[in-house]
């Protein structure tokens, strides 16, 4: 039985494509839709959307390659480029009535929400970005033995066959990994939650490294090609890390000022799943986000 966001309705969606997302949708108000990151689904919103329901409409779908979401094959390059996925997300909102929506991700959903902030400004009234840099910067901070953090990025980067077999091959050892070395306060996913996120993974090695993979080729050149022209994010941008700069050495406000020139840059003491470990903080910044 798949578990989701007690109170709100689970329901199918169309994505790009003719990809279906499955999706927790609940509350009422101005709409903010929420992206999970890796390994999870979005269920990892449980807790934050509680403090914005009474406010607002709250959509919380399970990217493709995810959870109970399509995972069509990768046929070529461009079906889990973010660039795709962020065309999931813009048509899934409009198919609920919402042409333009405030936008905030973590993780693998905040590059997908990047991506939807450079492609459909008219679309993305704001933006949160929780614990990621974009890809073209992720591959360019990630040097030395400090890259070992990443490990899982470069061999997801590898061309199709062995990295699947290896992570299936012990996928809960893999999987399980990243929840607990990535997690401050492991008692902030339950038992059933980490059960949870294991069983929709293992069953989506497939997807998720294909994900991994268009991050490691054509993510970077469609980051790359909006450098090049000079493209921002036109909307406020929030977004909240842990000191990454101070870790892998780099200037994590001066990367995000790059692109987002109305910035709020925010360090958070919560660990990776900050959603999760500290949803009274992720939720008033979301909140305040949307005030500006």
């Amino acid at each position: 039985m798949t578990l989701t966001i007690p109170g709100f309705d689970h329901i199918r969606l169309p994505g790009a494509d003719g990809v279906e997302l499955a999706a927790a949708v609940g509350g009422s108000g101005s709409p903010v839709l929420l992206l999970h990151g890796f390994p999870q689904t979005h269920l990892m919103w449980r807790h934050v959307v509680e403090r914005l329901a009474d406010e607002h409409t709250v959509i919380c779908p399970d990217l493709r390659g995810y959870g109970a979401s399509d995972k069509p094959a990768a046929t070529d390059p461009d079906v889990y480029a973010k660039r795709t996925m962020a065309a999931d997300v813009v048509t899934m909102a409009a198919a609920l009535g919402h042409e333009r929506f405030a936008l905030v991700g973590h993780d693998r959903g905040a590059l997908v929400a990047f991506r939807a902030g450079l492609d459909h400004p008219e679309t993305i009234t704001h933006l949160g970005i929780l614990d990621i840099v974009p890809t073209l910067d992720m591959w360019n901070v990630l040097h030395g033995a400090s890259a070992a953090v990443g490990y899982h990025l470069f061999l997801m980067a590898q061309p199709p066959g062995l990295p699947e077999a290896m992570i299936a091959g012990s996928a809960d050892a893999f999987f399980g990994s990243f929840l607990d070395a990535w997690a401050n306060d492991p008692t902030a996913m339950p038992e059933d939650v980490r059960a949870e996120y294991l069983r929709v993974s293992a069953a989506a090695v497939t997807s998720i490294v294909a994900d991994y993979r268009a991050s490691a080729g054509i993510d970077v050149m469609h980051d790359q090609a909006d450098l090049d022209a000079g493209s921002q994010l036109a909307m406020p941008v929030t977004v909240v890390q842990q000191d990454w700069g101070a870790q892998l050495g780099y200037d994590a406000a001066g990367v995000w000022k790059a692109w987002a020139p109305d910035l709020d840059h925010r360090l958070t003491r919560a660990g990776h799943f900050m959603a999760e470990e500290a949803p009274d903080e992720i939720a008033a910044t979301i909140r305040g986000l949307l005030a500006r």
